[in-house]
Formats: C-alpha cells, structure tokens, sequence
C-alpha cells in the first residue's frame, strides 16, 4: 500500500471507532462544531467568515453551508451580521456560547488524542503532531 492509500485508510479506521466518534455518524452537534470550528479559524486568519468562506473552509457548497451556519445561529453559536467590507454579505461571529462550544470540543479532541496515543511516548506523540501539521 503506498503512502496515499494508508492517509486515507488511517481517516477511514479513525472515523468509525465508535467509542470515539459515537457511532461513526456526525450528529448534529458534530456539525455544529465543525461550522464555528470554521468560523472560529477563518477568523483568526482575519479573514471575513461569510457563508461562502465557511463553504470553502469546511468543503462543502455554498447551500449547505448556509443550513449549516443558520443552524449554529439558531442553537446561539454563532451570530450573523452585515459586513464591513461589503453591507449586503453577511459575516457569521461566535456568540460566548460558540467559544464555549469550541472550548469543550477542543478538550475533547485532545481527551481522544490522548487515547490513540495511548503507550507512545511524548517524544512519537510531538513527532506525529508535527509530522499531521505538515501534511495541513
């Protein structure tokens, strides 16, 4: 197998361990996290978190990103406000409630992290960090 083929059948085996993804299904909530996970990191790029930018962070199209983003703004994640830069786009912000949303799923992740490492040591778990910000 070469190196392309074990990436994708390590995204494959990870993404349906039950015990750590509840059931190899992405909820609702897992949605949630993942559109203000988006919104969060476009910006801390500085760059304006519309529907469209959402769209192209997470890599999905346009209407599914506006569902998405609406759903967050609904559940009080996220905010929608006009532009800035150009008043008839509309810029999605996270609410406290977002920032808490991330806080605990960013816990989470690193509580599953620590699972999959799980008998490595410090030194392979720093390695394999850097070796997953490279291929980012």
């Amino acid at each position: 197998m070469g190196p392309g083929q074990v990436l994708f059948a390590f995204v494959r085996h990870w993404s349906r361990r039950p015990a750590l993804t509840g059931g190899g299904k992405v909820s609702e909530h897992g949605r949630l996290v993942l559109v203000t996970e988006a919104v969060h990191a476009l910006a801390r790029r500085g760059a304006e978190a519309t529907v469209n930018a959402v769209a192209h962070e997470i890599g999905i199209d346009q209407s599914g990103a506006s569902r998405l983003v609406k759903s967050a703004v609904a559940a009080g994640y996220l905010t929608l406000r006009a532009s800035e830069a150009d008043g008839r786009r509309r810029e999605a912000a996270l609410t406290p409630l977002g920032h808490t949303l991330l806080d605990q799923a960013h816990e989470w992740q690193e509580q599953v992290f620590e699972r999959l490492t799980e008998g490595w040591s410090e030194q392979r778990r720093r390695d394999f960090q850097r070796a997953m910000e490279e291929l980012i």
